[in-house]
């Protein structure tokens, strides 16, 4: 039984690639300093899985930002917008990272392109563009220089391309008269000139990754997966094709999958552990000849339950041979941290339950040996430990449900409906037409980041650390008043990142110290491990909302993350529903909205960025996530006075499939990203006729160009011209954690001055 890999996660065990882009950024190294970085990486990597036993092992699996921008580079689908850059600098790395992060100097200034999240995962990937009859062309060789690259060190590996079907339903189109599906056979030769390049060197796998296959496809799209794949393997005939699926069962796409002729069909059993019987009884309509079982779960931080996936593994030896089986992570190990050694703080009875990349692919060779009948003492101890430990939390989980551990009561929402409240919120708040604010976070400077740190490392205390950060508050107070915004925030240097904080701070959340996921380009996270039930033990905001309100007659914000957000954005138990989960992460932040409104915080923003990322890739299943997510939201501020005005923030997401749960969320006023995509995604809520307040977002904040004050006030007169002007206000499109000083005062007072001109 062969073992492999889909991906492994880029950034280096020490967020080496984040540190070293940043610096290329600022100027402080150059373009061979950067490449140096992600060579090392990338040979670590390597090396890593080659010590593990895999048999076959990804490349091209690394990116400098993401891997869907990888591609667009690949086959030379550059946006028209970008192509000065390209001939001016001739410099691929400064028009990649054009792309992705924008470019504004004395003679050009471009947005960079719209980024949206990657399936249902708080990956973020740069939306490929795409035109009438483009043509396309093979422009960067990454993929076939990094197969090199690792041959040099020994080791012939399986590169990875992004399939050309699932990438062009990733893109959107320029406009309505063509689908992007019609550029696949204008598409297809610059992926046969790649294979036909990586044949000659001396591949002998090629991984194609088509998770579209786990969304609900359209005919036209099945069609074309049939007509790629029989081209490749007429062109390629010895080249051996894997096509991996991910992040769901096949279900409709069941049929066309099998009739892909290709070496292997990699399918995820963590979240679609059903094919494995349909494939069992459709083994006489099989093309591939290999089937590739996804078992050790890429998207969670728990240990493998070694008996089940036995007991899985023991079903398809009985229908298939060892030879037709190959053994791997259910998706690329990009969405977990790299290594557990790196953790030398977290309890034992946490530790002992979790794996991250490099014990992923440990556990994928015990597996492999599951079958083999070679066991040894150790092989049967570590398998009876893992028996053991499962046994007990099933135990526990079984008395748990017993006594009945959680109940709330039901009832949610507002006392009023939202025109009586408005009223209220009118009179209470006294906001001018187009009131300005942002959307939390203002920079995190190096300083507080080095305070935080020297706090965690218990370097200075308490009294000292809260001391340094008040008077930072007190300094972007009267920042945000000399600008002129109209409701302000406190700045959130207390916090780390928008869940981990929260993590942090309530119980039954384990926190790691390395634990680093990428969710875009260098910006990194670490997210939460909820490894038993969730309470709210004091408060986790009140002490700063209150500090900062007590600074200014201007409105503050009170700044929380709601619990959708919080439970997509962690890594969450498994050993009960993840509804209860929510539920209790939805009580906590309730009790924390209310002594916000007790402590006289008339305005409270509840982020739920995530919750379009969590809709399932099924539409047959969205009904049920959806009605269980708003309720979580709207339990989280029930309570609540009419006066009170409730935000939320949600960004990055297509909205039009999700707009009659927005409504139902029933939020005061809801902020929105908009601007990248020059507020494309606001149609969805003028279509739908979204009858409360709304911030489109009016500049990028993960782009370092200055936005004028023209081209903020034109995304507000055009969207003036659809949403009642009295509905509308002014924000950035996300928080201004990751930006600098400078450039964030400059686009602040530009957002000021648009909003005034607006009111003249």
């Amino acid at each position: 039984m062969q073992t492999h890999n889909l991906g492994y996660p880029r950034i280096g065990t020490h967020r080496d690639l984040k540190k070293a882009s940043e610096k290329f950024w600022k100027g402080s190294i150059g373009t061979n300093a950067l490449l140096e970085t992600g060579r090392l990486i990338r040979a670590s990597n390597w090396k890593i899985q080659n010590e593990a036993g895999l048999d076959l092992i990804p490349s091209n699996d690394f990116s400098f930002y993401d891997q869907v921008l990888d591609n667009t580079m690949m086959v030379g689908a550059i946006p028209e917008a970008f192509h000065d850059i390209a001939v001016q600098k001739n410099n691929e790395m400064e028009l990649y990272f054009a792309m992705a992060r924008g470019y504004q100097d004395d003679t050009i200034d471009i947005k960079a392109c719209e980024m949206t999240k990657w399936f249902d995962t708080n990956y973020h990937y740069i939306v490929p563009e795409f035109t009438k009859d483009q043509p396309f062309e093979l422009l960067s060789r990454d993929a076939i220089n990094q197969f090199c690259e690792a041959k040099k060190l020994g080791i012939t590996t399986k590169p990875v391309l992004l399939g050309p079907v699932t990438y062009l339903l990733l893109g959107k189109a320029s406009s309505a008269d063509f689908d992007p599906l019609d550029l696949l056979n204008n598409l297809l030769p610059v992926y046969l000139e790649v294979l036909e390049a990586l044949e000659q060197h001396g591949a002998q796998w090629v991984q194609f990754d088509e998770p579209m296959l786990a969304t609900d496809l359209p005919e036209k799209a099945k069609e074309a997966l049939l007509l790629t794949y029989k081209t490749i393997a007429r062109r390629f005939p010895y080249l051996k094709i894997m096509v991996s699926s991910y992040f769901g069962a096949l279900e409709d796409n069941f049929n066309t999958a099998i009739a892909l002729p290709i070496e292997a069909l990699h399918l995820d059993l963590c979240k679609g552990q059903e094919d494995l019987d349909r494939l069992i009884e459709n083994k006489p309509f099989l093309k591939c000849k290999k089937i590739s079982l996804g078992i050790v779960n890429g998207r969670n931080v728990w240990i493998n339950n070694f008996r089940q996936s036995i007991e899985l593994l023991t079903k398809a030896r009985a229908n298939f041979s060892l030879e037709q089986l190959m053994l791997a992570p259910s998706c690329s190990l990009l969405h977990v941290p790299c290594d557990l050694e790196e953790e030398t703080e977290l309890e034992k009875a946490v530790l002992e339950k979790l794996a991250f990349a490099k014990q992923k692919l440990q556990e994928v060779k015990f597996l492999s040996k599951a079958l083999s009948g070679k066991h040894d003492q150790q092989w049967l101890q570590t398998l009876e430990s893992n028996v053991g430990h499962f046994n007990a939390s099933e135990n526990t989980t079984r008395d748990k449900n017993e006594e009945g551990a959680f109940e709330s009561d039901k009832k949610t929402g507002r006392i009023s409906a939202f025109p009586i409240r408005r009223m209220a919120q009118k009179e209470s708040l006294k906001l001018p037409p187009f009131p300005t604010t942002t959307i939390g976070s203002f920079p995190q400077t190096s300083k507080i980041r080095k305070w935080r740190k020297d706090f965690k490392s218990r370097k200075i205390d308490q009294t000292l650390y809260d001391s340094l950060l008040k008077k930072e508050l007190e300094e972007v107070i009267q920042t945000q008043e000399v600008l002129g915004l109209d409701v302000l925030v406190h700045g959130e240097y207390e916090r780390n990142d928008m869940v981990e904080y929260f993590g942090e701070l309530l119980d039954g959340v384990a926190f790691t110290k390395n634990g680093w996921v990428q969710s875009y380009g260098s910006r990194c996270v670490k997210p939460p491990i909820i490894h038993s039930d969730v309470k709210r033990s004091k408060a986790m905001t009140v002490q700063w909302a209150k500090l900062a309100q007590s600074l200014t007659k201007k409105p503050v914000k009170g700044m929380l993350t709601g619990p959708n957000t919080i439970l997509l954005w962690s890594f969450v138990r498994e050993d009960q529903a993840r509804s209860i989960t929510k539920e209790q992460i939805a009580c906590a932040i309730q009790e924390e909205v209310l002594d916000l409104e007790l402590a006289g915080i008339k305005i409270i923003q509840i982020d739920e960025p995530a919750l379009r990322e969590g809709l399932p890739l099924k539409k047959r299943q969205h009904a049920a996530y959806l009605k269980e997510a708003i309720e979580a939201f709207k339990r989280s501020y029930t309570g609540v006075e009419d006066k009170t005005q409730i935000h939320t923030h949600m960004c990055y997401s297509s909205f039009n499939q999700i707009m009659e749960a927005i409504r139902a969320l029933d939020v005061d006023v809801i902020t929105i990203e908009c601007s990248r995509s020059g507020n494309e995604l606001m149609d969805a809520f003028v279509d739908f006729n979204y009858p409360n307040e709304i911030g489109p977002g009016v500049y990028d904040i993960h782009s370092p160009r200055v936005p004028s004050v023209s081209e903020m006030k034109a995304l507000l007169k055009k969207a003036s011209q659809v949403i009642p002007p009295e509905l509308l206000w002014v924000n950035p499109d996300c928080g201004l954690k990751t930006r600098g000083w400078e450039e964030t005062k400059r686009s602040l007072a530009n957002m000021v001055e648009a909003a005034a001109q607006m009111r003249a």
